[in-house]
């Protein structure tokens, strides 16, 4: 998984590629580092 850093928070839903459930991806930047990330699935 690629995250852009460029982006001071970011959620977005993406398929898991090993069993293609959809899973919610958050995540905040600060500083120019991850500061937070979380995934939770959408089932």
């Amino acid at each position: 998984m690629v995250l852009d850093l460029s982006v001071s928070r970011h959620t977005y839903i993406e398929d898991c590629e090993v069993c293609c459930t959809p899973v919610e991806i958050s995540y905040t930047v600060q500083d120019d580092a991850l500061a937070s990330f979380d995934a939770k699935t959408l089932e």
